[in-house]
Protein backbone atom coordinates (compact mmCIF):
# COMPACT_ATOMS: atom_id res chain seq x y z
CA UNK A 1 0.00 0.00 0.00
CA UNK A 2 1.17 3.43 -0.94
CA UNK A 3 2.53 5.82 2.25
CA UNK A 4 -0.68 8.17 2.72
CA UNK A 5 -2.38 7.05 -0.31
CA UNK A 6 -5.53 4.80 -0.29
CA UNK A 7 -6.26 2.69 -3.51
CA UNK A 8 -8.19 4.52 -6.42
CA UNK A 9 -12.03 2.64 -6.87
CA UNK A 10 -13.46 3.49 -10.19
CA UNK A 11 -16.94 3.91 -10.79
CA UNK A 12 -19.03 3.91 -14.09
CA UNK A 13 -21.78 5.87 -15.08
CA UNK A 14 -24.17 4.23 -17.70
CA UNK A 15 -25.19 6.28 -20.86
CA UNK A 16 -28.32 8.77 -19.78
CA UNK A 17 -31.45 6.76 -20.72
CA UNK A 18 -31.16 4.33 -18.05
CA UNK A 19 -31.47 6.96 -15.39
CA UNK A 20 -34.49 7.01 -13.16
CA UNK A 21 -36.95 8.82 -15.21
CA UNK A 22 -40.20 6.72 -16.45
CA UNK A 23 -42.45 5.46 -14.48
CA UNK A 24 -41.58 1.73 -13.17
CA UNK A 25 -37.78 2.57 -13.07
CA UNK A 26 -37.81 2.28 -9.15
CA UNK A 27 -38.36 -1.23 -9.55
CA UNK A 28 -36.33 -1.60 -12.19
CA UNK A 29 -33.20 0.13 -10.31
CA UNK A 30 -34.47 -2.48 -7.69
CA UNK A 31 -33.59 -5.74 -9.48
CA UNK A 32 -30.45 -4.12 -11.20
CA UNK A 33 -29.04 -3.61 -7.69
CA UNK A 34 -30.26 -6.82 -6.70
CA UNK A 35 -28.20 -8.31 -9.61
CA UNK A 36 -25.40 -6.29 -8.90
CA UNK A 37 -24.92 -7.64 -5.39
CA UNK A 38 -25.49 -11.21 -6.75
CA UNK A 39 -22.33 -11.03 -8.96
CA UNK A 40 -20.25 -8.67 -6.19
CA UNK A 41 -20.71 -5.69 -8.29
CA UNK A 42 -21.05 -2.20 -6.08
CA UNK A 43 -24.29 -0.41 -7.36
CA UNK A 44 -25.01 3.27 -7.70
CA UNK A 45 -27.14 5.66 -9.53
CA UNK A 46 -26.91 9.65 -9.78
CA UNK A 47 -29.88 11.48 -9.32
CA UNK A 48 -31.77 14.47 -10.52
CA UNK A 49 -34.58 15.41 -8.52
CA UNK A 50 -36.08 14.59 -5.44
CA UNK A 51 -38.24 12.09 -5.98
CA UNK A 52 -35.43 10.12 -8.07
CA UNK A 53 -33.08 10.74 -4.40
CA UNK A 54 -35.89 9.06 -2.29
CA UNK A 55 -36.70 6.32 -4.28
CA UNK A 56 -32.75 5.34 -4.91
CA UNK A 57 -32.15 6.07 -1.09
CA UNK A 58 -34.66 3.38 -0.27
CA UNK A 59 -32.38 1.04 -1.92
CA UNK A 60 -29.48 1.99 0.59
CA UNK A 61 -26.85 1.64 -2.06
CA UNK A 62 -23.39 2.35 -1.05
CA UNK A 63 -23.22 5.92 -2.57
CA UNK A 64 -25.01 8.23 -4.56
CA UNK A 65 -24.07 10.41 -7.31
CA UNK A 66 -25.57 13.98 -7.50
CA UNK A 67 -24.48 15.55 -11.36
CA UNK A 68 -22.46 18.83 -12.14
CA UNK A 69 -26.29 19.88 -13.57
CA UNK A 70 -27.90 19.10 -9.82
CA UNK A 71 -25.52 20.24 -7.27
CA UNK A 72 -27.14 23.23 -6.43
CA UNK A 73 -30.93 21.76 -5.96
CA UNK A 74 -31.11 22.29 -2.51
CA UNK A 75 -34.29 20.09 -1.68
CA UNK A 76 -32.84 17.27 -2.99
CA UNK A 77 -29.33 17.39 -1.07
CA UNK A 78 -31.71 17.41 1.52
CA UNK A 79 -33.09 14.07 1.05
CA UNK A 80 -29.80 13.04 0.86
CA UNK A 81 -28.09 14.72 3.74
CA UNK A 82 -31.06 13.92 6.18
CA UNK A 83 -32.29 11.12 5.17
CA UNK A 84 -29.59 8.82 3.53
CA UNK A 85 -26.41 7.27 5.18
CA UNK A 86 -24.17 6.66 2.46
CA UNK A 87 -21.62 8.29 0.55
CA UNK A 88 -22.52 10.85 -1.46
CA UNK A 89 -20.31 11.78 -4.33
CA UNK A 90 -21.04 15.56 -5.92
CA UNK A 91 -19.88 16.38 -9.16
CA UNK A 92 -18.39 20.36 -9.87
CA UNK A 93 -18.53 20.53 -13.38
CA UNK A 94 -19.90 23.97 -14.36
CA UNK A 95 -19.91 25.48 -10.90
CA UNK A 96 -18.40 28.62 -9.56
CA UNK A 97 -15.61 28.00 -6.52
CA UNK A 98 -18.97 30.44 -4.69
CA UNK A 99 -20.95 27.53 -5.78
CA UNK A 100 -18.48 24.65 -4.91
CA UNK A 101 -18.42 26.77 -1.21
CA UNK A 102 -22.37 26.61 -1.06
CA UNK A 103 -22.18 23.06 -1.52
CA UNK A 104 -19.45 22.08 1.08
CA UNK A 105 -21.40 24.44 3.32
CA UNK A 106 -24.63 22.93 3.15
CA UNK A 107 -23.52 19.75 3.69
CA UNK A 108 -21.47 20.97 7.04
CA UNK A 109 -24.93 22.09 8.73
CA UNK A 110 -25.87 18.51 8.10
CA UNK A 111 -26.26 16.39 11.38
CA UNK A 112 -23.53 14.24 12.60
CA UNK A 113 -21.07 14.05 10.76
CA UNK A 114 -22.75 14.48 7.22
CA UNK A 115 -19.80 16.23 5.68
CA UNK A 116 -17.80 13.32 5.23
CA UNK A 117 -19.74 11.21 3.84
CA UNK A 118 -18.91 13.55 1.10
CA UNK A 119 -16.86 12.81 -2.04
CA UNK A 120 -16.05 15.93 -4.14
CA UNK A 121 -15.55 15.65 -8.07
CA UNK A 122 -13.44 18.00 -9.85
CA UNK A 123 -15.40 18.20 -13.63
CA UNK A 124 -15.49 19.62 -16.79
CA UNK A 125 -19.14 19.29 -18.38
CA UNK A 126 -18.67 18.34 -21.82
CA UNK A 127 -19.01 15.34 -24.36
CA UNK A 128 -16.49 14.96 -25.10
CA UNK A 129 -13.95 17.31 -23.67
CA UNK A 130 -10.53 18.64 -25.15
CA UNK A 131 -6.99 18.15 -23.46
CA UNK A 132 -6.73 21.08 -22.81
CA UNK A 133 -10.47 22.14 -21.18
CA UNK A 134 -10.14 18.92 -18.19
CA UNK A 135 -7.95 21.18 -16.23
CA UNK A 136 -6.54 18.82 -13.69
CA UNK A 137 -4.87 21.63 -11.81
CA UNK A 138 -8.27 21.95 -10.86
CA UNK A 139 -7.65 19.23 -8.37
CA UNK A 140 -4.98 21.23 -6.38
CA UNK A 141 -7.30 24.02 -5.39
CA UNK A 142 -10.44 21.67 -4.61
CA UNK A 143 -7.71 20.15 -2.38
CA UNK A 144 -6.10 23.14 -0.63
CA UNK A 145 -9.73 24.87 -0.08
CA UNK A 146 -11.88 22.06 0.67
CA UNK A 147 -9.62 18.82 0.89
CA UNK A 148 -9.58 19.02 5.11
CA UNK A 149 -14.06 19.72 4.51
CA UNK A 150 -15.31 16.57 2.68
CA UNK A 151 -14.30 13.09 2.78
CA UNK A 152 -12.29 12.66 -0.31
CA UNK A 153 -11.78 14.48 -3.68
CA UNK A 154 -12.29 12.29 -7.17
CA UNK A 155 -12.40 13.10 -11.10
CA UNK A 156 -15.18 13.15 -13.26
CA UNK A 157 -13.42 12.37 -16.69
CA UNK A 158 -15.59 13.01 -20.14
CA UNK A 159 -12.41 12.82 -21.89
CA UNK A 160 -11.22 10.42 -24.77
CA UNK A 161 -8.74 7.78 -23.65
CA UNK A 162 -7.85 6.69 -20.21
CA UNK A 163 -3.99 8.42 -19.46
CA UNK A 164 -6.17 11.27 -18.23
CA UNK A 165 -7.17 9.20 -14.90
CA UNK A 166 -3.91 8.14 -13.94
CA UNK A 167 -2.93 11.77 -13.85
CA UNK A 168 -5.93 12.59 -11.61
CA UNK A 169 -5.19 10.05 -9.51
CA UNK A 170 -1.39 11.02 -8.86
CA UNK A 171 -2.71 14.79 -8.17
CA UNK A 172 -4.89 13.58 -5.43
CA UNK A 173 -8.22 11.75 -6.65
CA UNK A 174 -8.89 8.66 -4.74
CA UNK A 175 -11.78 8.01 -6.86
CA UNK A 176 -12.68 8.02 -10.71
CA UNK A 177 -15.74 8.28 -12.67
CA UNK A 178 -16.12 7.29 -16.51
CA UNK A 179 -19.23 6.78 -18.63
CA UNK A 180 -18.92 3.57 -20.05
CA UNK A 181 -21.35 2.14 -22.97
CA UNK A 182 -21.29 -0.90 -24.99
CA UNK A 183 -20.78 1.05 -28.50
CA UNK A 184 -19.34 4.55 -28.77
CA UNK A 185 -20.74 5.03 -32.16
CA UNK A 186 -24.08 5.01 -30.58
CA UNK A 187 -26.44 8.24 -31.01
CA UNK A 188 -26.38 10.40 -27.73
CA UNK A 189 -24.88 13.29 -25.64
CA UNK A 190 -22.35 10.85 -23.76
CA UNK A 191 -21.31 7.64 -26.00
CA UNK A 192 -18.08 9.27 -27.66
CA UNK A 193 -17.03 10.26 -24.61
CA UNK A 194 -17.70 6.73 -22.80
CA UNK A 195 -15.70 3.78 -22.29
CA UNK A 196 -16.28 0.47 -23.90
CA UNK A 197 -16.10 -2.78 -21.61
CA UNK A 198 -12.01 -3.32 -23.12
CA UNK A 199 -11.12 0.69 -21.82
CA UNK A 200 -12.78 0.09 -18.83
CA UNK A 201 -10.82 -3.04 -18.13
CA UNK A 202 -7.57 -1.08 -19.27
CA UNK A 203 -8.56 1.82 -16.97
CA UNK A 204 -9.07 -0.10 -13.73
CA UNK A 205 -5.70 -2.00 -14.93
CA UNK A 206 -4.24 1.44 -15.04
CA UNK A 207 -5.39 2.52 -11.83
CA UNK A 208 -4.25 -0.53 -9.70
CA UNK A 209 -0.72 -0.32 -11.09
CA UNK A 210 -0.67 3.24 -10.35
CA UNK A 211 -1.66 2.82 -6.68
CA UNK A 212 0.89 -0.10 -6.46
CA UNK A 213 3.75 2.93 -7.12
CA UNK A 214 2.73 5.16 -4.63
CA UNK A 215 5.02 4.35 -1.86
CA UNK A 216 8.82 5.39 -0.65
CA UNK A 217 11.63 3.11 -0.40
CA UNK A 218 11.94 1.07 2.61
CA UNK A 219 15.20 1.17 2.20
CA UNK A 220 17.82 3.51 0.47
CA UNK A 221 18.66 -0.24 -1.88
CA UNK A 222 16.07 -1.84 -2.87
CA UNK A 223 16.32 -5.68 -2.75
CA UNK A 224 16.38 -6.06 -6.56
CA UNK A 225 18.64 -3.11 -6.89
CA UNK A 226 21.72 -4.82 -4.77
CA UNK A 227 22.70 -6.99 -7.86
CA UNK A 228 22.16 -4.83 -10.24
CA UNK A 229 24.73 -2.56 -8.49
CA UNK A 230 27.49 -4.55 -7.60
CA UNK A 231 27.68 -5.33 -10.68
CA UNK A 232 27.12 -1.88 -12.72
CA UNK A 233 27.45 1.08 -10.36
CA UNK A 234 31.39 2.63 -9.96
CA UNK A 235 32.89 2.30 -6.58
CA UNK A 236 31.61 -1.05 -6.74
CA UNK A 237 31.76 -3.42 -9.54
CA UNK A 238 35.51 -2.07 -9.52
CA UNK A 239 35.84 -1.67 -5.92
CA UNK A 240 39.83 -2.37 -5.69
CA UNK A 241 40.47 0.21 -8.16
CA UNK A 242 38.09 2.97 -7.68
CA UNK A 243 40.02 2.55 -3.89
CA UNK A 244 43.36 3.02 -4.94
CA UNK A 245 42.80 5.65 -7.44
CA UNK A 246 41.07 7.21 -4.34
CA UNK A 247 44.24 7.11 -2.18
CA UNK A 248 46.21 8.11 -4.93
CA UNK A 249 43.98 11.69 -5.14
CA UNK A 250 44.53 12.28 -1.38
CA UNK A 251 48.13 11.44 -2.13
Amino acid sequence: RGVGRDPPSTTTAPPRRWRLRRPGSARRHRALKQHCDDIGLLYSCSVWDTTSAKEIASLEPPLIKVGSPSNQHWEMQKVLRDEYTGMVHISTGMTTKDEIEKIVSFWEQGKGDAKNRVVLYNCTSGYPVPFEDVCLLELKLLRRRFGHRVKALGFSGHHLGISVDIAAYALGATWNERHFTKDRTWRGTDHAASLEPAGLSKLCRDLKAAWKCMRYKETDILPLEQAQRAKLKWGCYNADGAKKTAVEDRV
